[in-house]
């Protein structure tokens, strides 16, 4: 199996245990492929936690999930040292950020101190407890996701901690076939639940390994971005920082822009989207694609733009309609 075959067998089984959502199915594997960490944000029941579980189900991976409560401690995500009486000494005990995968369900529900606790692993790849420093697995990805509407008992994500998101990914409602079809689904679970336990079930299919997804990855370096592409992908960055040069918009709604971080992550971005396209290069279309999932969380809008009620999307709307094309 080749690594495109791979990941589109990983693409047609999640679209199996998740109905609609083509659009945050794509950007999870994109996710994957960029190996970069992603920020889920939806309404409550619009399947957040299932897609990141069905994508970790079908890939040979370690899986963690971390419920982030008021009452959680930086030592319940990274672990802690514990003393072992066999030998008089202390040694470390992994927490659950030692996974391929981790789902930190509702992050915004624990206090800064623990949200911190993930700025290292996210960055370096790696934990540093008691001065000394434990490497995560190579494939280790973090898969925040956070309401939007519940604010109460909730703390904001700092800006240092969303840029290290590579994408913010929102989840919208499905439509009415959709929700058809889900409620089909469900009750074939319940029923397939609620058989006879004795009753011949077939094997499930093999887990796509690691391998298709590094080799993948390999591929989608080589792919090909020229030059204009490139002033392109720092253009659009560019207009965040000086958007008054670019619109007089812009120069209302934007009060601080996008890092150096958000150039690298359209380019990781645009050449994941290029490579599940079938293409070996990149197009404008592909970072035109991608540049709402990677801006709308690196931008600082104004209190005139919050007052006119102009949202991020929009934003970035209107840096695409503005920044000239290759």
């Amino acid at each position: 199996m080749t690594p495109r075959e791979a990941v589109e067998a990983l693409r047609e089984r999640m679209s199996g245990a998740i109905v609609g959502q083509t659009g945050v199915i794509e950007r999870l594997l994109i996710g994957l492929l960029a190996n970069g960490n992603l920020l889920v944000e939806g309404l409550p029941g619009l399947a957040k936690t299932r897609a990141i579980k069905a994508l970790a189900k079908n890939l040979e991976c370690a899986f963690s999930r971390i419920q982030f409560t008021p009452d959680l401690l930086p030592s319940d995500v990274t672990g802690t040292e514990i003393y072992a009486q066999e030998s008089g000494s202390f040694r470390f005990q992994p927490g659950p950020i030692f996974a391929d995968i981790v789902l930190a369900d509702e992050i915004n529900r624990a206090p800064p101190k623990v949200q911190a606790a993930l700025l290292e692993a996210m960055e370096e790849r790696q934990v540093t407890v008691g001065g000394e420093t434990h490497r995560l697995p190579p494939l280790f990805m973090v898969m925040a996701t956070q309401n939007p509407i519940e604010q109460e008992g909730t703390y904001p994500l700092p800006e240092a901690q969303t840029d290290r998101f590579l994408m913010h990914v929102l989840v919208s409602w499905p439509s009415v076939e959709e929700e058809v079809e889900v409620i089909r689904m469900v009750r074939a679970e319940e029923v397939a639940a609620q058989a006879d336990a004795s009753a011949e079930r077939p094997a499930p299919a093999p887990a796509i390994p690691q391998s298709a997804v590094f080799e993948a990855r390999r591929e989608i370096a080589a792919i090909h971005a020229a030059p204009a592409i490139e002033r392109y992908m720092a253009d659009l960055v560019q207009a965040t920082r000086t958007p008054a040069a670019f619109s007089e918009d812009l120069g209302r709604w934007i009060e601080i822009g996008a890092s150096p971080r958000a150039s690298l992550a359209l380019d990781r971005c645009g050449r994941a989207h290029a490579w599940l396209a079938g293409r070996d290069y990149v197009d404008p279309e592909d970072l035109r694609a991608v540049a709402p999932d990677v801006l709308r969380h690196r931008l600082r809008l104004s209190y005139e733009a919050q007052g006119e009620g102009v949202a991020p999307d929009r934003v970035v709307e209107e840096i695409l309609a503005t920044v000239a094309l290759p």
